[in-house]
């Protein structure tokens, strides 16, 4: 009979050096928080610099406007987390969210609460540095920005309301900031931001229709169904009849009308992209909406420099 070999101790495990586990850490944070696409936060930027521009007459105190540029990408972070945060059941089941930290399960849901809640605090660090209009405006935006992951749940357009809540809300606090008030002009710019970011989420919303579909997500390109391009298109349209009216009350000119006018072009050339709804055309015109917001930018911006200079 053959000796049976004495069974050999598996060696003890070894913890990873911790160095190595806390840059993972980090690593993961940061995807969670969604630093390797800064689309969301030119996207959340825009409308502010241009709310900023405008309130302080082209010349923006440049204490306000770090705090702004430096708020947006905070609340932008803690959007990011508090949404995946809600969705964490959700996302597993879409092909474009499944390998999110929290979807993945590589980060817990215990720690997502915790980095929300220290991006919160520096998001309120940084407002308690203006006055206490624009405070008050920031709690406002705050408690909308908190509740619309759970709202989508069943608003039927929840593209509308991110835009209520989070795309646009920077504006009027933009004016509270620079000037004290907010003006009727802040309100009109407000729609025209609310209007911009309810035709970016849809085209974001296209991509993942078939999925959300199969798994009872509400969106506007569920809810428009064959009327999407078109209804995106009469968004667009009141984004920019939005946007002259502001130019006007403002008595802006051609710098000014020449930036909508090359925004107008941009969004015939994402009804181009999203002509036959698929999925990396849509989200192509999703990411050139960065460049509608610049065109708006670059027409104020020109506007008071050359208002300036005669």
């Amino acid at each position: 009979m053959a000796a049976v070999a004495p069974e050999l101790d598996a060696p003890p495990l070894r913890n990873a050096p911790f160095l190595y586990r806390v840059q993972r850490r980090i690593e993961e944070y940061a995807l969670l928080v969604r630093l390797d696409r800064p689309i969301g936060t030119w996207l959340l930027l825009w409308p502010a610099l241009w709310g900023l521009w405008i309130a302080g007459s082209g010349k923006p105190h440049p204490k306000v406007l770090m705090i702004f540029v430096l708020g947006v990408f905070v609340m932008r972070a803690a959007g990011c987390v508090i949404n995946d945060f809600a969705d964490r059941n959700i996302d597993p089941h879409v092909r474009r969210t499944r390998d999110r930290p929290l979807a993945a399960r590589r980060v817990s849901p215990r720690e997502a609460l915790w980095l929300f809640a220290v991006l919160i605090t520096i998001a309120l660090y940084l407002v308690t540095q203006l006055d206490l209009l624009t405070i008050k405006l920031a709690f406002i935006g705050a408690a909308l920005t908190i509740s619309y992951p759970f709202v989508k749940r069943f608003f039927p357009m929840p593209q509308l309301y991110l835009g209520i809540s989070f795309g646009g809300w920077s504006v009027p606090m933009a004016f509270a900031a620079e000037s004290g008030a907010v003006p009727r002009v802040a309100w009109v710019l407000y729609i025209a931001a609310v209007m911009w970011a309810a035709i970016y989420d849809t085209m974001y919303a296209m991509v993942d229709r078939e999925d959300d579909l199969k798994i009872g997500v509400k969106s506007s390109a569920i809810l428009f169904a064959d009327m999407d391009k078109l209804l995106i298109g009469v968004m667009q349209a009141m984004m920019l009849f939005a946007l002259v009216l502001a130019g006007r009350s403002m008595h802006f000119g051609r710098w000014y009308e020449g930036g909508i006018a090359a925004a107008g072009v941009l969004f015939l050339y994402q009804q181009w992209l999203i002509r036959k709804r698929e999925p990396a055309g849509c989200l192509k015109a999703f990411f050139n909406n960065q460049y509608v917001g610049m065109a708006i930018f670059i027409g104020i911006l020109l506007q008071y420099l050359y208002t300036a200079v005669h």
